[in-house]
């Protein structure tokens, strides 16, 4: 069944091309134009990559900071034990424990936004695999979650640091700020969270990486962000 979309979102779209590419600026300005709900409308980045999501030396995964934040704060649960874990809840985590959180959890208990996991714990983590795998909450050292700092990767995102991975067609989604943020502060999110995509590049990808990038709020029509060309390496 085709998707159908609010008014607004018609109203939005109504004068927008999707396959004009614009500036970053010109596309921050324009997202921002079309956020007209009636709360603060979250920006979002969806970069399509050239990459074969069923080719393990090909996935894109990580997690960086913004500049400027995301205009939210995250909830996050730490799998730690003795002084990792007193450090853990003092740097804000909402839940921290071993055997005990793993249970919680498999209970149903899911009121979190990222899990962060010292090595020792991923044991006890390991039997979360099937619960936490498909929600993108499964902590992993390729994206900083699992860690011998637990209480430095708590403190980092509970004030918004973000984790991302590719989908399985190749896409990667992130969120880099709120529809309120000045529009200067959005650009500069916006190009270094793409700067850092570039720099993660997997070396068996060839050929153009970045195929298409799109930045939208929560509730308008995504505005397609002008590629710089890639640099073709010498034969």
């Amino acid at each position: 069944m085709a998707r159908r979309h609010s008014k607004r979102f018609r109203k939005a779209a109504d004068n927008h091309d999707r396959n004009l590419a614009l500036g970053i600026p010109e596309a921050v300005a324009a997202v921002k134009a079309r956020a007209t709900a009636k709360f603060d409308e979250t920006v979002d980045l969806a970069v399509k990559l050239a990459i074969d999501s069923k080719q393990a030396d090909q996935l894109v995964r990580g997690s960086l900071s913004l500049p400027h934040g995301i205009g939210k704060s995250m909830r996050v649960a730490a799998f730690a034990e003795g002084e990792a874990a007193k450090a853990a809840k003092a740097a804000g985590a909402v839940e921290v424990g071993g055997q005990d959180l793993v249970d919680k959890i498999t209970g149903g208990w899911m009121e979190f936004d990222v899990a962060v996991a010292h090595p020792s714990m991923m044991r006890f983590v390991g039997k979360l695999g099937k619960v936490l795998g498909p929600k993108g909450l499964m902590p992993s050292p390729k994206s900083g979650t699992v860690t011998d700092k637990v209480a430095e990767a708590v403190a980092e995102f509970a004030a918004g640091k973000i984790e991302f991975r590719n989908d399985k067609d190749g896409n990667v989604h992130m969120v880099v700020g709120k529809a309120s943020f000045d529009a200067d502060k959005l650009v500069d999110n916006i190009q270094h969270a793409l700067k850092h995509i570039k720099a993660i590049r997997p070396q068996a990808v060839k050929g153009d990486y970045m195929t298409g990038v799109f930045i939208s709020s929560t509730m308008g029509p995504g505005v397609r962000i002008q590629l710089q060309a890639e640099p073709v390496a010498a034969g």
